[in-house]
């Protein structure tokens, strides 16, 4: 009886290590060959169009949101959130605190503008997805893993964050930007709910933030529908 028990353990070992390589490679699989709404491209070309409306003379960045937004709703119609459902909310991760406005959200994709009235530090987190950040006003600080030196970007700047990758990042206070993000996006809720629930247990931030990714999922589910009838 007592050999079955390390017998059952591999067995149990060996089934969850087949499960998690089909996942990871399903999964990798998946976001190779799907089609995409949003590039990397087009999300900052459309933030630098509005760069001197945040960093110029008024230096009005609520002003520069909007026309980024008007400039999204029109290219990518149907795909940004009403209104009614943005929302600034907190985030605090790795160290730094911020405060982020969520577009649009699926499971390979998202839109978000995200920025601090403080000066922040901390670690960028490892994330299954590639991310891009265009900065409108403030500067931005990278450290590279690996290096000696830091990174300094400024508005019209747009800072790439690879699969995998892992930086030191420092925001001045007053820098805001636009943030695209493609990869598998419920793998970065971890890093990016983890210091809300072991740090400062704000679970109403939490509550927040899950309730917004699920009203952009469901119009993202609903818009899919519609296309296919």
């Amino acid at each position: 009886m007592t050999a079955l028990i390390p017998l059952f353990k591999f067995r149990t070992l060996f089934n969850l290590t087949v499960f998690g390589l089909i996942f990871f490679f399903g999964i990798q699989y998946w976001l190779k060959n799907k089609s995409y709404v949003f590039d990397e491209k087009s999300i900052a070309a459309i933030s630098r169009k509005h760069v001197d409306n945040a960093a110029g003379p008024n230096k009005n960045i609520s002003y520069a949101y909007n026309k980024v937004l008007e400039d999204l709703r029109t290219k990518y119609r149907g795909h940004i959130l009403p209104d009614d459902n943005l929302q600034w909310i907190f985030m605090n991760a790795g160290g730094w605190m911020g405060s982020m406005c969520l577009l649009h959200a699926s499971l390979s994709e998202y839109v978000l503008f995200f920025g601090t009235a403080v000066d922040t530090t901390g670690h960028s987190g490892r994330y299954w997805a590639n991310i891009s950040d265009t900065i409108l006003t403030g500067t931005f600080y990278q450290w590279r893993e690996g290096t000696l030196n830091r990174i300094t970007y400024k508005p019209g700047d747009t800072v790439f964050h690879g699969v995998g990758e892992a930086t030191a990042v420092s925001w001045t206070a007053g820098t805001w930007m636009v943030e695209y993000g493609r990869g598998f996006i419920p793998s970065t809720l971890f890093f990016a709910l983890a210091d809300s629930f072991f740090s400062t247990t704000d679970f109403l931030t939490v509550f927040y933030i899950f309730r917004v990714y699920a009203k952009a999922m469901a119009m993202e589910a609903l818009l899919y529908l519609e296309n296919l009838l």
